[in-house]
Parts: structure tokens; C-alpha cells; sequence
């Protein structure tokens, strides 16, 4: 195989990933007409069904543009040999290879931010105005997407960086201390996000006291789940859609509220969703997620490590001087089939977990209201009651609120 033939490759790769999107679009598309089953009659009046259809479809149709756009650019991208010309004025500015790489993936950054900023803002302050969810304000908006170039910048240019120097140091064995790092970084991440990271963006404050805190104290003792640390979140200066999420481990597991959660939800179906929240930690599915995604990148590093050295993958993209950063962007393309396999993969196991702190909730606490508060979160999120199941299968983290349901109500 030489270099031109293996830039087919990559562009075979793209157009299939492309299609495959669209077409499980255009399917789930098919079944926004779907009748809705009987036992979710009750989660949408006449006129909030039709407001949800009309939101699925704009969305459908933005999703359908923004793709296509980001598809185009990407084809016409590779045909001018963009990353031998971004690669070659990288070079002409600095002459270390780690800077190199750095000056290089941050041009590439810049690009695709440039491409998908007026996406953000049109999704934004269009769509999510119109159909009422958006709270964000113009300078929240630009605010979040300067810290979030910065943490990019330091967090990614920095593991970027130790990355290159254990490929030069352990040559074609790095890809051990490389896994080795990553691992470190994910536990930190599970360990402490909500405590570095989340403050950047939004304001944590621990829930007050009163029937709501008793309640979930109650709850909690009588499964004997310590949790100290109940924390409200002000989701409500962006959107009006609500969440809730645990993380962390040991003295730093907590729970998250959103605000807009609180506001919407009984007390009785807060706790019902912290019962599965605690489901999840019960059942150690952040543990096993932990290992999951640590096995799967494991792979995704030792077939890297197999190509790393391979001229060719920089020749495919126009590249004559072969590069670490050079072959992790060939390689990247080429590996996205797998990547597709491994996702469904990933999702399959998290709609599991998800099945299982469902029935957590349900045997620890009550069934009903969970799927009452899961009712409620949908209908304020004019979500989609009828996705197809191709659709949900390659892309759905979590059943659907029918399968859930069902699931609840099985035994």
C-alpha cells in the first residue's frame, strides 16, 4: 500500500461517517411521526407535542447543515494538503518538535473553532430562544468559550506535550507511560472535576436545610450511603433544561443538583433521582466505567504505537517530514471505524447502568416517582418520545424514558 492509497482510505473513512450520520438521522427523522405509546399519553398536552415536533425537526435540520458544512470543509481541507501547509509554516516558526506539535494542533483548533462558532451561537441564541430553553447571556457565552480555550490550551497543550517527550524518551514502547498518564489524569478528573473545574463555569452552594435535605438524609441512612456533601448548581443562567450527577470517590463523592432540577421536581421525585444517582455509585459503575474506558484507550495507544513510526501515515496527508503529531491526526481518521465500534460499545454498557440505577432506585426507594421526575425532565426538554432504534442504539447513552419506564414496572 503506498501513501496515495491510504489517503483514499481516509477519505472512504469520512464519506462512511458522514453517510452513516445522515442516514441515522434521516431514520430518526422518520419516527418523530411515530404515535406516541399510550403509557407516555400523559407527558404532552396537544400543543406542547406539536411544539416538540417542530423542535426535533429544527434541530434535525441544523444538525443536517452544520454536518454537511463541517464535512465539505474537512474534504476540501485534505485535497489542498492542509496539514502539510499548516505543518510547514509551524516549522518555519519554531524548530522544537514539541513546539512544533503544540503550534500545530493550535492552529487546527483555531480552524475548527472558527467553523463551529457561528454553529454555537446560531444553536444558541436562535434555537434555544426560540423554543424557550436559553438563559445564556451574550457575555456568559463568550466568557465560557475563553475558559474553555484556556483550559484546552493548558490541559491539552500540557498532556500534548508530556505525551511527545514519553514518545522521544521510550520510543516504541511510550505508549505504556502514556497509558499510565492518561489513567492518573481520568482518576483526578472522576476524583476532582467538580471541585477544580466546575466552579470555572458555575456556582456550587450547598442545599440548605429544610424537608428537602431531611428527606435525601433520610434516604441515604437507610441505605447506608454516607453523603455529606448535596451540592445545587445554577444551571439556570444558561438553560432551562435540568440535570443531576454524581461523581467522585471516597471523601469526595457528591451529589449535584441542578437548580432547575429543584424548581421543576416534588421532593419526593428529587429523591427518587438521587436514589439513582447513589444507584450508580452502589452498583460501582463509575469504577467500571473507569476500567472500561482505561482498557479501550489502552488499545487505542498500543495500535497506535504500531503506526507511530510509519512515514507513510504523514505522507498520506501531504506531509513529507513524518511527525508524532503529524501521524496521531492520520491515524485519528483511520481509526474512526473502530472508534464507532468502541462508542457503541461504551453507550451499550451505560444504558445497562442506567437500567440497573433505575432498579436501585426503584427497590430502595419507589419506582413511580422516579419515572414521574423522568416524565417531568422530558417534557421540559421537548424531548424526543419516539427515537428509532438504530438511532438510540449508536448513539444513546441512555434508554429511552418508554424502556425505562417499562423496565421499572417489570417486576
Amino acid at each position: 500500500m503506498d501513501a496515495t492509497t491510504l489517503f483514499y482510505i481516509i477519505i472512504g473513512i469520512l464519506v462512511f461517517d458522514f453517510v452513516l450520520d445522515q442516514f441515522l438521522g434521516y431514520l430518526n427523522y422518520t419516527w418523530y411521526f411515530k404515535d406516541v405509546p399510550a403509557a407516555l399519553q400523559d407527558v404532552y398536552d396537544a400543543e406542547e407535542y406539536a411544539k416538540s415536533q417542530e423542535y426535533k425537526k429544527t434541530n434535525y435540520r441544523f444538525s443536517l447543515l452544520s454536518g454537511t458544512i463541517s464535512f465539505i470543509a474537512i474534504l476540501i481541507f485534505l485535497s489542498l494538503d492542509g496539514f502539510a501547509v499548516i505543518d510547514n509554516w509551524a516549522r518555519s516558526i519554531v524548530d522544537h518538535e514539541i513546539l512544533v506539535g503544540l503550534l500545530f494542533f493550535t492552529v487546527i483548533a483555531a480552524a475548527g473553532e472558527i467553523i463551529s462558532l457561528p454553529f454555537s451561537y446560531y444553536s444558541t441564541f436562535v434555537i434555544e430562544e426560540k423554543f424557550g430553553f436559553n438563559k445564556t447571556t451574550l457575555k456568559t457565552f463568550v466568557l465560557d468559550k475563553i475558559k474553555g480555550w484556556l483550559l484546552t490550551a493548558i490541559l491539552g497543550g500540557g498532556i500534548l506535550s508530556l505525551v511527545i517527550v514519553c514518545y522521544n524518551w521510550a520510543g516504541a514502547n511510550f505508549w505504556w507511560y502514556v497509558w499510565i498518564l492518561i489513567f492518573a489524569i481520568s482518576l483526578l478528573m472522576n476524583m476532582f472535576y467538580a471541585r477544580w473545574f466546575v466552579p470555572l463555569f458555575n456556582k456550587q452552594t450547598p442545599l440548605e436545610e429544610g424537608s428537602l435535605k431531611a428527606a435525601i438524609a433520610s434516604y441515604a441512612q437507610g441505605v447506608g450511603f454516607q453523603l455529606d456533601k448535596i451540592f445545587v448548581i445554577d444551571g439556570s443562567k444558561r438553560s432551562t433544561k435540568a440535570n443531576a450527577y454524581f461523581s467522585g470517590f471516597g471523601s469526595e463523592k457528591r451529589v449535584t443538583l441542578y437548580d432547575t432540577l429543584v424548581s421543576k421536581l416534588t421532593e419526593e421525585e428529587i429523591v427518587a433521582v438521587l436514589a439513582h444517582e447513589v444507584g450508580h455509585y452502589k452498583r460501582k459503575h463509575i469504577i467500571y466505567n473507569l476500567i472500561a474506558s482505561t482498557i479501550t484507550t489502552g488499545f487505542t495507544l498500543w495500535l497506535f504505537s504500531i503506526f507511530v513510526d510509519s512515514a507513510m501515515l504523514s505522507e498520506a496527508l501531504g506531509v513529507t517530514i513524518p511527525s508524532f503529531h503529524v501521524g496521531l491526526v492520520a491515524f485519528g481518521l483511520l481509526y474512526s471505524p473502530i472508534s464507532t465500534v468502541t462508542g457503541i460499545l461504551m453507550s451499550s454498557l451505560s444504558r445497562k447502568f442506567e437500567y440497573e440505577a433505575d432498579a436501585y432506585a426503584r427497590d430502595t426507594y419507589e419506582g413511580e416517582p422516579l419515572i414521574n421526575a423522568l416524565k417531568k425532565l422530558n417534557k421540559t426538554s421537548l424531548s424526543n418520545l419516539t427515537p428509532h432504534p438504530a438511532y438510540v442504539f449508536f448513539n444513546y447513552s441512555h434508554p429511552t424514558l418508554y424502556q425505562r419506564m417499562m423496565a421499572m414496572r417489570s417486576v
